[in-house]
C-alpha cells in the first residue's frame, strides 16, 4: 500500500517562486511601504519575527510553508491588510472559515505570538500585516529559499469578507485557463502564476485536492503524474501529502 504521507521542500522553489513574492506579497501597493519603516519606532522587530519563526519551524518544519501560505489568502483578498487573522464579530464573517481556509489554514497561533513579542518590544507599532509578510519572508529563508527586503508600514484591516476570500482565493480545481483568469483579476501575469506556483513545492497538501488532476488531466507530464499517484491512489478519501502549503 503506497505510503500516505510524503513531504517536498525542493530548492528549486527558492528560484520560481522570489520573483513573485515581490510583486504581490509586498501588498498594499504604497508610496510610504519602506523596508526601514519601524527603523526608529521599532528597530528590533525584524530579529524578534525572525526568532520567532525559526522557534516555530524547528518544532515543525511544515509551519514555515503554512506562514507563506497564509501571507498569500491573505494577499489575494482586499491586499496584505492582516483581515485573514480577524475573526467574526457581530459586523461580519470573516475569512478563517472561508472554503479555501476551512480546517487548512493554520499557523494563526504562531503570528499571535510573534505580536505578543513585538507587542513587549514595542507596544502599539507594529501592524499585524507588516508581521505576517516578514514571516512569510523569514518562512521561505529559513527553509533554503532566498530573501529579500520587506517593504514595511500596512495599516491592518478593521474589517474581513468570507465571501471575498471564497471568490478571490483559486481553489485547486481550477485549471489553467481559469487560473491565469485568476491571477489576471489580482494584475499578475502567467508568469507570475507559475513562480507563486512555486510556493507549493513545500509543505504537505490531501490527495482529495489535485487527485483528479494527476488522473485526468491531459496536458501533464506523465512521468510526473505517475510518481504523485504512487502516494496517491485513486480511491476517495486517502490522504497523501506532497507538493502543497498548507
Amino acid at each position: 500500500m503506497a505510503s500516505s504521507k510524503s513531504s517536498f521542500y525542493s530548492p528549486m522553489f527558492a528560484t520560481v517562486v522570489s520573483t513573485a513574492l515581490l510583486v504581490i506579497f509586498l501588498g498594499g501597493s504604497n508610496a510610504q511601504l519602506s523596508p526601514t519603516f519601524y527603523a526608529s519606532s521599532c528597530p528590533n522587530v525584524l530579529n524578534t519575527v525572525k526568532s520567532a519563526v525559526q522557534s516555530a519551524i524547528s518544532t515543525e518544519t511544515r509551519m514555515g510553508a503554512s506562514l507563506l501560505r497564509l501571507h498569500f489568502h491573505d494577499c489575494f483578498v482586499n491586499g496584505c491588510d492582516g483581515s485573514i487573522l480577524l475573526d467574526d464579530t457581530s459586523n461580519f464573517t470573516g475569512e478563517k472559515n472561508a472554503n479555501p481556509n476551512r480546517n487548512s489554514a493554520r499557523g494563526f497561533e504562531v503570528i499571535d505570538n510573534i505580536k505578543t513579542a513585538v507587542e513587549r518590544a514595542c507596544p502599539g507599532v507594529v501592524s499585524c500585516a507588516d508581521i505576517l509578510a516578514i514571516a512569510a519572508r523569514d518562512s521561505v529563508v529559513i527553509l533554503g529559499g532566498p530573501t529579500w527586503n520587506v517593504k514595511l508600514g500596512r495599516r491592518d484591516a478593521r474589517t474581513a469578507s468570507q465571501a471575498a476570500a471564497n471568490s478571490a482565493i483559486p481553489p485547486p480545481s481550477l485549471n489553467l485557463t481559469q487560473l491565469t483568469s485568476n491571477f489576471a483579476a489580482q494584475g499578475l501575469s502567467q508568469s507570475d502564476l507559475v513562480a507563486l506556483s512555486g510556493g507549493h513545492t513545500i509543505g504537505f497538501a490531501r490527495c482529495v485536492s489535485f487527485r483528479a488532476h494527476i488522473y485526468n488531466d491531459a496536458n501533464i507530464d506523465r512521468n510526473f503524474s505517475l510518481i504523485r499517484q504512487g502516494s496517491c491512489p485513486r480511491p476517495a478519501g486517502t490522504w497523501g501529502q506532497q507538493l502543497g502549503t498548507s
